[in-house]
């Protein structure tokens, strides 16, 4: 059928838009930290601002991008959002102070809202009745893409030189992220109905569809919608941290460069895959168990790593809290839209990313670092109050249930 060979084009359309802002998001700034230090001559706290001005970006604009996509259209937005990716590693090329590094943060954060939900939203609307599965794929190449590029970025750094290999990336998310663009079509009324399956099939208690679609204002007066928001700043906060320590840590372990980005690797590597598994299984046992089971998991990881003291062991438990930080972005975009409904999702899922944006960033990578440079780098009390933050935050996602007013 013409209809299905179109949605399977808008999904992988979608993967491959999303795959330079995720590796620029994910993976750059972890290698960049400790180069940027050495540049302009600061410290662990001042790169750890990088995360809270891209965080502060997408606070601000996944909300608005929600909005705009329901006037303009998904692909104009996702068009638009290869385009400033694009432009923000031409300024990072070009900087001259960490304060320009800021600005490449802010400016790759507000491109990433451009992409990120528009296929979110996408996805779901040509898969209605697989939509942990579809938003899973695109989340999987939003996070997977950092630990594929991770390790080349270190290489580009070393053989090209730090202005040429930022240009060459601008250049290569501006063909990639146009041609993915092409395919990311939004379906009809008509096409959605063709694609919907069997709506009497047996589904987790807690994926229900709703009678109606919530409003956003609607959504603010439920508690569901507040103990999710707290859980993107729990769970954000730790699960973001991990970007910029890693390497950090590797270096501290004793490793060479090039072994510590491999916990950042390993970090991706499950923040990548990890979204395909768990919003697979979060269609078949349901969104609030497997993201509880998984922030567990990366509380638990968080306590052990101070002990770690193996390249081996230190990369399996960035691992575990990769998988954790990939499940709070796949199975929440879907949790949305079984709670709230798809009318609205854009701007209700962009609203929750104002958790993620504006307190994660300062309760994860900055105050960490700021913990890092005042205790002589005490790794053993930023990983405690980390690991507190994943088992808060388990607890809080079991609050989330779709709201009896629906």
């Amino acid at each position: 059928m013409p209809g299905k060979h179109t949605a399977l084009l808008a999904v992988l359309g979608s993967c491959i838009a999303i795959f330079w802002p995720g590796a620029l998001t994910f993976g750059f700034p972890g290698v960049m930290a400790p180069i940027w230090q050495e540049m302009f001559h600061v410290g662990r706290a001042a790169t750890g601002l990088t995360i809270f001005f891209m965080l502060a970006a997408v606070g601000i604009f996944m909300f608005l991008v929600g909005r705009w996509q329901e006037h303009y259209g998904t692909r104009k937005m996702i068009i638009l959002g290869i385009i400033l990716t694009a432009c923000s590693s031409v300024v990072a090329a070009y900087a001259t102070s960490i304060y320009m590094v800021y600005a490449w943060a802010f400016l790759n954060g507000l491109a990433s809202s451009f992409v990120y939900i528009p296929t979110l939203t996408l996805v779901q609307l040509w898969y209605p009745e697989k939509k942990g599965l579809v938003a899973g794929i695109v989340s999987m190449v939003f996070g997977l893409a950092a630990a594929i590029m991770a390790p080349v970025f270190g290489k580009m750094l070393a053989t090209l030189g730090y202005l040429p290999m930022n240009l060459t990336l601008a250049l290569l998310t501006l063909i990639v992220g146009l041609a993915g663009a092409y395919f990311t079509r939004a379906p009809d009324e008509e096409e959605i109905a063709s694609f919907a399956v069997d709506r009497t099939s047996k589904k987790p208690a807690d994926i229900k569809k709703p009678g109606r679609s919530l409003t956003v204002h609607e959504s603010l007066h439920t508690r569901s919608f507040w103990f999710l928001w707290i859980t993107w700043t729990l769970a954000g906060a730790a699960g973001v941290s991990m970007t910029v320590l890693s390497t950090g840590y590797g270096l501290f372990r004793g490793f060479p460069l090039e072994s510590a980005i491999l916990i950042l690797t390993a970090f991706n590597l499950t923040n990548g895959t990890g979204r395909l598994v768990s919003g697979y299984y979060s269609d078949k046992i349901g969104r609030t168990r497997i993201m509880s089971l998984a922030f567990l998991a990366a509380g638990l990881a968080y306590f052990i790593l101070p002990w770690a003291t193996g390249l081996t062991s230190c990369a399996l438990l960035a691992a575990v809290v990769g998988f954790s930080f990939g499940t709070l972005f796949s199975v929440s975009a879907p949790l949305v839209a079984d709670c709230f409904g798809p009318g609205h999702f854009g701007a209700i899922f962009g609203l929750t990313f104002a958790a993620y944006g504006f307190v994660a960033g300062p309760l994860g990578p900055t105050l960490s670092g700021y913990l890092l440079d005042r205790t002589g780098d005490n790794f053993f009390l930023v990983f405690l109050y980390l690991g507190i933050f994943c088992l808060l935050a388990a607890l809080c996602i079991r609050q989330v249930v779709p709201p009896h007013s629906v």
